[in-house]
């Protein structure tokens, strides 16, 4: 009899966990294949350093995962360019040179110190996962390096930055609408 919350028989229930995964678009993405690489490199050496006695480096192989699937989420969802409380690009940035050079640390220490074989497939990830952060970092760095050379100027805005600091340049490239609003 007139029930307003009965569901629509036309639309099709899409899943949450469905829109939650990454878009093939962004999956098969530079970015998108690295991320995906980091969540699952992450979660592999946790697992690793969970089961061996070098339990003590359990924490950096978690929160590197869990940082990493919130900026996958965070990417393939589109959030961050609703959300522009972050500066994405500097966190995503920091995120992945802190990675390498903890994952390269614990993996040395795990593969040199610990005898058992769980350590030494932990570290042994870790040192991929290594790779794969220096070379997030390293492409992350040289989009910054692109986008200074040509004096920091967008295709969004007129060319009106002759006078621009260098510093500027860089929180233009991590956050645009920072100049603007402060215009320097």
């Amino acid at each position: 009899m007139g029930d307003i919350e009965a569901p629509n028989s036309n639309r099709p229930s899409q899943n949450v966990l469905l829109s939650i995964l990454p878009s093939k678009e962004f999956a098969s993405s530079r970015k998108g294949m690295l991320l995906i690489a980091e969540v699952a490199l992450s979660f592999i050496s946790f697992v690793c350093f969970a089961a061996s006695t070098a339990a003590a480096f359990v924490t950096v192989p978690l929160l590197e995962f869990l940082a990493a699937l919130f900026l996958l989420i965070a990417y393939s969802t589109k959030f961050n360019e609703r959300f522009k409380g972050f500066l994405w690009p500097l966190m995503d940035f920091m995120r992945c040179v802190t990675a390498s050079i903890i994952f390269f640390i614990i993996s040395i220490i795990a593969v040199s110190k610990y005898a058992n074989g769980s350590s030494k497939a932990a570290g042994v990830f870790g040192f991929i996962a290594t790779i794969v952060f220096a070379l997030d970092f390293y492409l992350i760095f040289n989009e910054l390096a692109n986008f200074l050379k040509q004096g920091g100027e967008s295709n969004d805005e007129p060319s009106r930055q002759q006078g621009k600091s260098f510093v500027c340049m860089v929180i233009q490239f991590l956050y645009r609408p920072l100049c603007i609003v402060y215009d320097v």
